[in-house]
This record gives C-alpha cells, structure tokens and sequence, in this order.
C-alpha cells in the first residue's frame, strides 16, 4: 500500500514571486491613461490583496520582504513618499497574521468579512500617513473608488489561498 501524497510543496517563488509580479503587472497596466466618457477606471491596490492571502496562507519570513518591495515600488509608481504603501501593505498583514487561526478555519463568508475589514484598516493607515506627512488628506471619493476595486479583487484572494492552503500542513 502506498501513500500518495496529495499536496503540493510550498515553493516560494509559486506563492510568492509569481503573484508579486503579476501585481506589478496589473498595477502598471491599470495605470495606462485610458478612460471611458471621460472617466477613468479606479486602480486597486494588487499587493494589498497579497498581503491578506499571504498571511492566511502561512507565516514565513519572506513575505513582509516581498511586501515591502512592492510597497516601495508603488511609492516610485505612484509618486508618493518613501515608505507609505510599505507601511499600509503590512498592516494587513499583520491584521491577517495575528488573526490568522481564526480566518483559516472560516468559510469564505468571514473570510471575505476579514479581508474587508483588513483592508478598511490599510486605507485607513494609509490615509493617517499621508495627513501626518502634510500631503494632506485624499479625496474620499478617490478613496472610496479604490477601496472598492480593492474590495472586488476578492475572488483573486479566495483563489490563492485555496490553491495553496493546503500545501505546508505543519501550519494548520
């Protein structure tokens, strides 16, 4: 009788380098300056989805490093000051770390609750920094635009994390 093994190997460069690039990817190509009746699309925050999916999926040492590089190149990308977007992508990762064995063991409903939650928390970081750094506050309707799109990039997270819950049980 043979035991055959049904999860794949946690590979880094699988969950964590394809999807970081894909979000760069997504988040320069969302930038391009189309627009339609005038109106441009709003551009969700890719990496912020990452950093819930990473941590429900497992702890490890190189995702807030693969975060941090994201978030200082959404600040070259996006003009903004050094280190906002790497501070507000590891709030909800830490959100999602510290909740992590609650989250896991929920169904998509709660998960979906959490990451909104998570995500409502990394906004709200994000605008805390930039009113201390005198940029003053953002507009809420850009905000709420972005917030939104973020939200929507749910199915991406649930996909992840169901592709790769499984593979690293010593976690679970």
């Amino acid at each position: 009788m043979s035991l055959t093994m049904t999860t794949r190997p946690l590979i880094a460069w699988r969950w964590l380098g394809v999807p970081a690039v894909l979000s760069v990817l997504a988040t320069v190509l969302l930038a391009a300056p189309i627009s339609l009746f005038g109106l441009r699309p709003p551009e969700p925050v890719f990496p912020l989805a990452l950093s819930f999916a990473w941590a429900v999926i497992r702890p490890s040492i190189l995702a807030p490093f693969v975060l941090l590089l994201l978030g200082l190149f959404l600040d070259m990308f996006w003009g903004g000051p050094p280190g906002l977007w790497a501070v507000t992508l590891l709030v909800p990762y830490s959100l999602a770390l510290g909740g992590r064995g609650m989250l896991s063991s929920q169904g998509p409903a709660m998960t979906f609750v959490g990451y909104v939650v998570t995500i409502a928390l990394a906004f709200a970081a994000a605008c805390g920094l930039c009113v201390m750094n005198n940029l003053g506050p953002p507009s809420p309707i850009a905000l709420f635009w972005q917030f939104l799109a973020t939200t929507l990039l749910y199915p991406l997270v649930i996909r992840l994390i169901e592709r790769f819950e499984d593979a690293d049980v010593r976690f679970r």
